[in-house]
C-alpha cells in the first residue's frame, strides 16, 4: 500500500459536546410551547426553507452526485509508454471501502450533494490513518459544524472543537471566492430568485387543488321568503340540487331559479405551467444540467454526452486533484474517475468501434468482448495476426479475390508461332 508524504494527526472528528445537546434539549422543549400558528410560520412549508429544500434544486444536484458518484475511481501512473492502472491496496480503499459505512459511490455522492447544497461550494473530508502510517478510512465532516478562518495568507478549518491546517485534511472548493480563494461559494445567491418563484407557483397550485371553485351557480329572487334565512336557502338547495337523480333533468320555477355552469381555472389559464417550465429551466441553466433531466422536454442523447463531458467531468476533476494532492507521495501517481460508462451509446455503435480498433490491431478481441459485457473467451487473448488477418468488411469479397487469382494466367499469343494446326 502507498503511504502519504507525511503521518497526520490521527484525530478523530469529536461528537458535539454536552453543552451543544443542551441547547438541542432546550430548542425541543420550547418548540412544544410555540402555537400551531407560529410553527406553520417557522417551520411549515408556507414559512422559512432553505435553498436546497427545492425539489427542482436538489434534482439537479442528484445528476451531478449519482454521475459522478457512479465513475470508478482508477489510480493511474505515468510511464513513458503512456498511463497505467495500478491495482494494488490504495486503489481498492478507494475505490471499493473508502469507510467502513459507506462505499465509494455513496462517499463520492455525498461529497457532490455537499458541495452544491448544504455546504455551499465546500465539503471537508478528514483522512484517518492507521498507526504505521497507512490510511484507513475518509470521514466526511458535517457541513453544519464546520467553519473557515483566515490565517494570514492562508486559512485554518474549524471543526467543532478541532482546528485543523488545510493540508491535514482533504477540503473541496466549487466556485472560489474571489477574495478567498481557498473559501467556495457555491449557487445559493444566484439560485434565490428564481426559487422564490417557483414556490410561489407551487403555492398557486396547491391552493388551487385545495379550494376548488363551484361548479354552479343558482341565481334566485331575492324577494321571496324562502332565501331571507340560512335555514330556507337549505331548504331550497336540497328539493332542487341534492335530491335529484343523477343524470336525470331538473325540474325548477323559470321565474325564481336561473342556473350557470363555471367552468374551473386552471394551471393553463394562469399561465403557471409555461412559468414552471421556464423556471426550472432557469434552475437547470444556472447548475449547467439539460432541462431534459428535470422534467422539461425529451431527452437528446448527444446534448447527454456533451453535458458529461463539458459539466460533470469538470466537477469530477476537483475531487481527483485534491485526492492526488493529498493522499499521493509518489509524484508520477494520480487518481482518475472513468467516465466511459456514462457517456450515451447504443450497443451498435460500441460494436463498430470495438471492430476498428480490433481490425487495426489497437485492440484484443476479448477486449472487445468486455466493452459489451460477455465473458472473456481463451481463444482470444492474443492480437490478430496480419498476414492471416481479412478484416470482417471484405469476407464477402474472399470468394472474388480467390477466383480472380486462378483465372488472371497469360493466354499464348497466337499471332506468332504459326497457325492453329501448330505447324
Amino acid at each position: 500500500m502507498i503511504t502519504l508524504s507525511k503521518k497526520r494527526r490521527n484525530v478523530s472528528p469529536r461528537s458535539r459536546d454536552a453543552p451543544v445537546s443542551q441547547k438541542r434539549t432546550e430548542a425541543s422543549a420550547a418548540s412544544l410551547l410555540c402555537s400551531n400558528a407560529a410553527w406553520d410560520f417557522f417551520c411549515a412549508e408556507e414559512g422559512y426553507r432553505p435553498l436546497t429544500a427545492c425539489a427542482e434544486v436538489q434534482m439537479c444536484a442528484s445528476v451531478y452526485a449519482d454521475l459522478i458518484g457512479a465513475m470508478t475511481l482508477h489510480l493511474m501512473r505515468n510511464t513513458a509508454q503512456g498511463d497505467v492502472r495500478v491495482k494494488d491496496g490504495l486503489a481498492r480503499k478507494l475505490d471499493i471501502e473508502p469507510n467502513q459505512y459507506m462505499t465509494r459511490q455513496a462517499l463520492v455522492s455525498l461529497i457532490v450533494w455537499t458541495l452544491l447544497l448544504d455546504g455551499a461550494g465546500n465539503q471537508v473530508t478528514y483522512p484517518r490513518f492507521t498507526p504505521d502510517g497507512m490510511l484507513d478510512e475518509l470521514v466526511p465532516l458535517k457541513p453544519s459544524r464546520l467553519s473557515y478562518a483566515q490565517n494570514g495568507d492562508g486559512y485554518l478549518i474549524r471543526y467543532g472543537a478541532e482546528m485543523f491546517q488545510p493540508d491535514e485534511v482533504l477540503h473541496f472548493v466549487l466556485r472560489p471566492d474571489p477574495e478567498e480563494p481557498w473559501h467556495g461559494t457555491g449557487y445559493n445567491v444566484a439560485l434565490a430568485d428564481v426559487v422564490k418563484c417557483i414556490r410561489q407557483a407551487n403555492q398557486t397550485k396547491r391552493a388551487l387543488l385545495e379550494s376548488p371553485t363551484p361548479s354552479l351557480i343558482v341565481k334566485v329572487d331575492g324577494l321571496a321568503e324562502e332565501f331571507k334565512s340560512t335555514a330556507g336557502r337549505r331548504r331550497i338547495a336540497n328539493q332542487y340540487l341534492d335530491e335529484t337523480d343523477h343524470g336525470k333533468p331538473w325540474f325548477i320555477p323559470a321565474e325564481a331559479f336561473e342556473v350557470e355552469q363555471v367552468k374551473p381555472l386552471t394551471l393553463n389559464d394562469l399561465a403557471i405551467k409555461s412559468n414552471l417550465e421556464l423556471d426550472k429551466r432557469s434552475v437547470a441553466a444556472i447548475f449547467g444540467v439539460p432541462a431534459f433531466l428535470v422534467g422539461v422536454g425529451d431527452f437528446k442523447k448527444d446534448e447527454f454526452n456533451a453535458f458529461v463531458k463539458t459539466r460533470v467531468m469538470p466537477r469530477a476533476k476537483l475531487i481527483e486533484q485534491e485526492l492526488t494532492r493529498k493522499l499521493l507521495f509518489s509524484p508520477d501517481l494520480y487518481w482518475r474517475f472513468n467516465p466511459r460508462s456514462l457517456f450515451a451509446y447504443d450497443l451498435s455503435e460500441i460494436v463498430r468501434a470495438g471492430a476498428a480498433m480490433v481490425d487495426r490491431m489497437a485492440m484484443r478481441r476479448n477486449e472487445w468482448r468486455d466493452w459489451i459485457g460477455m465473458s472473456p473467451d481463451d481463444e482470444m487473448n492474443e492480437l490478430l495476426a496480419l498476414e492471416n488477418y481479412l478484416p470482417a468488411d471484405e469476407l464477402g469479397n474472399q470468394k472474388k479475390l480467390v477466383s480472380a487469382g486462378t483465372n488472371d494466367k497469360p493466354k499464348p499469343d497466337l499471332a506468332e508461332g504459326g497457325d492453329d494446326d501448330g505447324e
